[in-house]
């Protein structure tokens, strides 16, 4: 019968927590950067020039229909190929961003989309300039509309994170794995890092739950 035994986990538990905080950062760094990539991307595939509207397919598409362990790979193996290197850490950082402004980019779209004309011409009939009725008319209220499946999509930025640990970023299933194969405590190890990823995806919700209620005066999730 197996005998659990925990004891070498919390021997190495600091590693975990070392872990846990590069995941955290890779999500927040994720979540600014893929979101600073997704709104022009969405706005060019809805208002742009028919070239910057292809782009922006070619770009949503590529990156939907791909494997995210491709896109790891290509960062981080092929791009120092044409000159553009990374360290792990950094290039986990640039594959997430990525990976999640493509997915966030069609959010923010539909939510764009969902905007009714009559708004967008009653800006226009109040003089505001076409920069301010995408910024007080269409933009506030999309992201009003979008923004519980947009921070769904962070949530899972988080989860995809662990893939990282396959180009040896020091997240937390990288963590984990080192700490497996010097205790040979894989039940234990991996229980212990799903509890933790459990937590810190509600520790995410609750903060864009909190988030959601100051800015858009959200019910508070339950």
């Amino acid at each position: 019968m197996y005998t659990f035994n925990f004891a070498p986990v919390f021997e190495n538990f600091d590693q975990l927590l070392i872990g846990a905080v590069l995941t955290m950062q890779l999500t927040v760094g994720g979540i600014v950067f893929g979101s600073l990539i997704a709104v022009p991307v969405a706005a060019a595939k809805i208002y742009g020039a028919a070239p910057l509207r292809w782009l922006a397919s070619a770009y949503i598409e590529a990156i939907r229909n791909t494997p995210f362990l491709i896109q790891i790979f290509f960062v981080y193996f092929a791009l120092p190929s044409v000159g553009l290197r990374f360290d792990p850490n950094s290039a986990a950082l640039v594959a997430l961003s990525v990976n999640v402004g493509a997915y966030s980019a069609e959010i923010v779209r539909a939510g764009l989309l969902a905007i009714n004309l009559g708004q967008i011409e009653a800006g226009k009939a109040l003089g505001l300039g076409g920069f301010q009725v995408f910024r007080y008319v269409i933009f506030k209220p999309a992201i009003r509309a979008i923004y519980p499946a947009l921070t769904s999509q962070f949530v899972y930025l988080m989860l995809t994170s662990s893939v990282v640990s396959v180009i040896s970023a020091t997240d937390l299933a990288a963590a984990g794995n080192n700490i497996q194969l010097n205790t040979f405590a894989a039940f234990e190890v991996y229980l212990v890092v799903t509890a933790i990823y459990f937590a810190l995806s509600l520790f995410l919700s609750f903060i864009f739950s909190v988030f959601g209620r100051w800015a858009f005066n959200y019910p508070m999730a339950r």
